[in-house]
């Protein structure tokens, strides 16, 4: 298979996402259509139970056996009737919340991808010194143009619900939102709390992205704030 074809089978394929709600669908509708037929045998067997009481039987026993008989099937038609309405309702409230769901987190992958693009703006800004800028026209307007890139697309990511991770020296270090990448030892600074972001993390809603990747104090060797040994709790 050449590599156009490859990318064109990939293309077919439907996302994940999307063949979940197509799925949920799906049993919403068949569990509508089961109910619909548990309710058109109950009305049949009610027709005929009314159809029995109308008829003339010559022996009371028979008359009276039959109308049991049918008044059971009615009964258990009845309540075969309710779980099937209470199966679809729940099927249809299943895939209401995994089709929001979905539309929720509908970005996620682009969103990620653009994380990056957010990363090296921040990096060619902050390589960029106050003195150098001020001294060179040119790169002043190079970077103001970085800048007003950077801010816009923050603005994009804010306006769909993209938001970074706050994260300061000194703050204690969350294994939720954050991934530590080194430890350092000091006296200066509580141990398990942030020393160093290395790089921001960011939320979609109220899933993570991606976590914010810092250095955390550790107990240094004399006994200033660090003395008592604790180290940085990675466990969710």
């Amino acid at each position: 298979m050449t590599a156009k074809k490859q990318r064109a089978n990939e293309n077919d394929q439907p996302s994940q996402p999307d063949s979940e709600a197509a799925r949920a669908e799906a049993n919403a509708k068949a569990a509508a259509e089961e109910a619909a037929r548990m309710a058109e045998e109950a009305a049949n067997a009610e027709g005929a139970a009314e159809e029995a009481d109308s008829l003339d039987f010559g022996d009371a026993g028979g008359e009276a056996t039959s109308d049991e008989s049918l008044q059971a099937e009615i009964e258990d038609l009845r309540e075969r009737l309710q779980r099937a309405m209470a199966e679809t309702e729940n099927v249809r409230r299943r895939a209401d919340r995994e089709r929001q769901e979905t539309q929720k987190y509908a970005a996620t992958g682009f969103a990620k991808d653009l994380l990056g693009v957010a990363d090296n703006l921040r990096r060619a800004i902050d390589a960029v010194s106050h003195e150098e800028a001020e001294s060179n026209q040119t790169l002043r307007t190079l970077l103001e143009g970085v800048q007003m890139t950077e801010r816009e697309l923050h603005e994009a990511f804010e306006k769909h619900h993209i938001k970074p991770i706050q994260a300061v020296p000194g703050q204690k270090f969350d294994p939720h939102y954050h991934e530590a990448m080194f430890e350092v030892p000091t006296n200066e600074q509580n141990p398990g709390t942030i020393v160093h972001i290395l790089q921001t993390g960011y939320m979609l809603h109220d899933r993570l992205l991606r976590p914010t990747r810092v250095g955390v104090a550790k107990a240094g060797d004399g006994n200033g704030a660090g003395g008592n040994g604790q180290s940085v709790d990675q466990s969710a």
